[in-house]
């Protein structure tokens, strides 16, 4: 069977939103899976490498994934907003993706700067039915900014993966911020050599299916 994938334009919040939805590549799919990319202001779109690894492996393990470039990156419309208006964008296309697949679970994942909006994001009450993620799965989280401190603290499971040699968010910094998180949560090292799993996408990808598989 050969991979179905869709680009889109999406409407967002303050103009067109660039997308991708790609269903797995050999079944029909039992979760519907969002991603966000890292900083805007650092390069980061949804082609990003560590994303796009996400992508295929949670694929892989039987999602639908739908990436999106925030306002400002590629073709999406509109400027950079701190972080702000992102999460906008991100709750505008999960609504979008729900909409699609309204009788599949969903769940979230970011990397980077994406990892701290899907937090934000995944931890409010998302929607009038009150439904929740199955998991947030944040990737590089960057533990080691004070902003990051207060996000992610709730009840919904979440799945942390990490490089062993993240710049941004090093082990001691990262095992803080993990232990002040209630439970269920979950820690995962990936040996690589920086923030950009180099040297460890391989396994990093394995990774992401593991948890794609898991049933909180």
């Amino acid at each position: 069977m050969a991979r179905r994938i869709e680009s889109l334009l999406l409407e967002g919040p303050v103009g067109k939103l660039e997308s991708v939805l790609e269903e797995p590549e050999d079944r029909e799919p039992r979760e519907a899976f969002l991603l966000c990319h890292p900083h805007p202001q650092g390069g980061g779109t949804m082609h990003n490498e560590v994303v796009y690894r996400m992508a295929r492996g949670l694929r892989h393990a039987g999602a639908v994934v739908l990436r999106f470039n925030y306002r400002g990156v590629n073709m999406s419309e509109g400027q950079y907003d701190q972080g702000i208006g992102e999460t906008d964008d991100a709750r505008t296309a999960l609504q979008y993706l729900r909409s699609r697949y309204p009788d599949l679970p969903f769940s979230l994942g970011g990397f980077s700067f994406g990892a701290r909006i899907i937090l934000k994001l995944g931890c409010e009450k998302l929607g009038s039915d009150a439904r929740t993620p199955v998991r947030l799965l944040a990737v590089g989280m960057p533990a080691g900014q004070p902003e990051v401190a207060d996000l992610g603290d709730c009840d919904t499971p979440r799945f942390f993966i990490q490089s062993t040699n993240d710049q941004y968010g090093p082990q001691s910094a990262m095992e803080a911020y993990f232990a002040r998180l209630r439970e269920p949560k979950q820690l995962i090292w990936v040996p690589a050599a920086d923030h950009f799993f180099k040297g460890g996408l391989e396994e990093f990808e394995e990774a992401v299916f593991r948890v794609g598989t898991t049933t909180p």
